[in-house]
Order: structure tokens, then sequence, then C-alpha cells
């Protein structure tokens, strides 16, 4: 009896290009890159540690779902607003209202620092050395995403 993978909760599957039911965008569009979700998994492991095909996979997905439930009540709160740009501040309240408050204070810090380096809170600019790691400052261990620059808000 041949053991069959779980297809993907939103339908389609990583490899295929298939689209996802909930929109016209293809899987593979929609999750961030397998290997930069590897690499940031390695980092946790000891170095002769292994990973599964399927525990990357996994992971791609869920965290490309968490980045999106995050944003997406971001983008609730500044349409309310009548807003058209998500900065950081938006999403920290986003995890916030969503029940992530334990990585509210690290990601605070991580904003802080960020700006800090650049002066005027977007992309542009900061850490000319060009040596921010997955966690974002160069040798940071700070959990969670990204808090670079702004994002815009689709209408």
């Amino acid at each position: 009896m041949a053991s069959e993978v779980p297809a993907s909760p939103c339908g389609g599957s990583h490899e295929s290009g298939e689209q996802s039911p909930r929109s016209n965008v293809r899987e593979q569009d929609r999750f961030l890159p397998i290997a930069n979700i590897s690499r940031i998994m390695k980092k946790a492991l000891p170095p002769n540690g292994k990973i599964a095909k399927d525990a990357k996979e996994t992971v791609q997905e869920c965290v490309s779902e968490f980045i999106s439930f995050i944003t997406s009540e971001a983008s609730d709160k500044c349409q309310r607003e009548k807003r058209k740009t998500i900065n950081g501040d938006d999403l920290l309240w986003a995890m916030a209202t969503l029940g992530f408050e334990d990585y509210i204070e690290p990601l605070k810090l991580y904003l802080h620092k960020y700006r800090e380096g650049d002066g005027k809170g977007s992309a542009k600019g900061a850490d000319n050395s060009g040596k921010r790691d997955a966690g974002g400052l160069q040798g940071g261990n700070v959990p969670g995403p990204s808090m670079q620059g702004d994002m815009k808000v689709s209408s």
C-alpha cells in the first residue's frame, strides 16, 4: 500500500505549479522559497543535522500562511484608517491583536534597531554592509519576519 502525501490545504502541490482554489496565484508564487526556509531551519540544527523534504515543505507552507495571516490583519487596519502602506508598527499591532504577544518585545527591539540604522525607517540605505542574516541584524537571533521597509496595500 503506497503512502499518500497529504495535499496542501490550499490545493495544488508545491512542484506542480497548480493554482490555489482561493485565488489565481500559483502555489509556487504563494510560498517563500524553499531554499530560504531550509537555510533558516538548518541554523537551529547541529552541523550534522538533516531535515526531510516534507518537513521543509510543511514549514514553508506554515510560515507563508502565518505571514499572510498577520499581513491581512495589518492591511485591514490600514484600510480602516484610509492608509495604503503597512509599516512595522502595523504588523506588531496585528500580531498583538491575533494573540502573538510573546513575539512583540523582540520584534519591537528589532524594529527599533533597524530604524536606528537607517534613520528614516525605509529599506533604502539601511545597513550598507549587506550582511543581514535571516534574523535581520548581523549576528541577531530575533525570531519572526523581517520588518524591513513598508508594504503597499492594494485596494
